[in-house]
């Protein structure tokens, strides 16, 4: 009997990796990434050290930081790798985003959002300024890549349709996110003391917003585990307001959420030029946004209160004194120079 030639070894590997189940989510390629954003100290470093099995108290994260995990499929078999991004700051430093998305890792990139739910006031400023701009980014990495490959940028348009059925209701209405997103509700047994009125807004709007959201740490690992190796793909569904939500992408609709929490005759109020408009007004009428003065990022992490040391400040302050002094003197060198000529 003639020996298999490397070809057929190649062969019968990738037909009994897809045998297994492997295809579909891009299981067979060994390395995803996954990046996680959010309400500022909302509990994105925990969830990831969770996931990751690794008992250690958690630290702040500053500006942008990096780990990653292995996790191996079955036995004698090579681990795949999880690269996991965190940006930290809340919206103070969106122009961090851009760094982990490349087009080298998009194809197999996903998006955690984690929210602060015993913070509804800061909810929608945070989900729409995250969201947007990590959207803006992902729009241009897919466009740049289409100029190079255009069936790659095809496929994943494709394939975040994927998950929508055909006969979906709501199909030719939505304009899903260009990459996995899930939304995780931290802080829930805060949100559970909430009154019913107020769970019930927050939970309609966190289910017109997105796809999927989640409120329990027990299973956000199983979430967590099928974006970052590709293990398992749960298809349940709770919408229950006394309940933490769990909605797998595509099995809501608009029928099932309905309008939003206001009287019928009241939405005419609302000048919105769009349902998700609509959502927001309405959303911010319950829940003001806070005033501008306090939302205001703080670009440079280096005033933020969180990374305050008094004898590095006091260094900083003196520094910043004389850099001030040095731009004045300058200033009358150029003046005179000007006068002179």
């Amino acid at each position: 009997m003639p020996s298999e030639t490397l070809w057929e070894i190649a062969k019968a590997e990738v037909e009994k990796r897809e045998s297994n189940g492997s295809e579909g989510d891009g299981a067979e390629i060994g390395e995803k990434s996954v990046f996680f954003i959010g309400s500022k100290n909302g509990g994105k470093t925990t969830i990831i050290l969770r996931s990751l099995d690794r008992d250690e108290p958690p630290k702040p994260t500053l500006a942008l930081e990096y780990t990653y995990g292995r996790k191996a499929k079955g036995h004698n078999t090579p681990k795949d790798i999880a690269h996991f991004w965190e940006l930290g700051g809340g919206t103070s430093l969106l122009d961090l985003i851009s760094i982990p998305i490349t087009s080298d890792a998009l194809r197999t990139f996903s998006i955690v959002l984690v929210l602060d739910l015993s913070k509804p006031n800061d909810l929608w400023p945070t989900m729409e300024n995250l969201l947007q701009a990590t959207k803006s980014h992902v729009d241009k990495v897919i466009m740049k890549m289409g100029k190079t490959d255009s069936t790659a940028a095809s496929e994943m348009r494709q394939k975040i349709r994927s998950n929508m059925r055909k006969d979906h209701p709501d199909r030719e209405l939505i304009d899903p996110f260009p990459i996995p997103l899930v939304i995780i509700g931290s802080k829930y047994d805060i949100f559970q003391d909430f009154d019913s009125e107020t769970r019930k807004v927050i939970c309609k709007t966190l289910r017109f917003f997105t796809s999927k959201s989640e409120a329990l740490l027990l299973k956000i690992r199983g979430v967590i585990n099928q974006l970052a190796f590709g293990i398992g793909k749960s298809k349940s569904i709770c919408v229950d307001q006394n309940k933490p939500l769990f909605i797998t992408a595509g099995l809501d609709s608009l029928s099932n959420i309905g309008s939003p929490p206001v009287p019928d005759n009241d939405i005419g109020k609302f000048h919105a030029r769009s349902p998700m408009e609509l959502w927001k007004k309405v959303y911010e009428k319950l829940f003001p946004p806070k005033s501008i003065d306090t939302l205001k990022d703080i670009k440079d992490p280096a005033k933020d209160p969180q990374y305050a040391e008094s004898e590095v400040d006091e260094m900083r302050i003196q520094k910043d004194q004389e850099l001030e002094q040095y731009k004045k003197s300058s200033s009358k060198s150029w003046k005179e120079i000007e006068l002179d000529s």
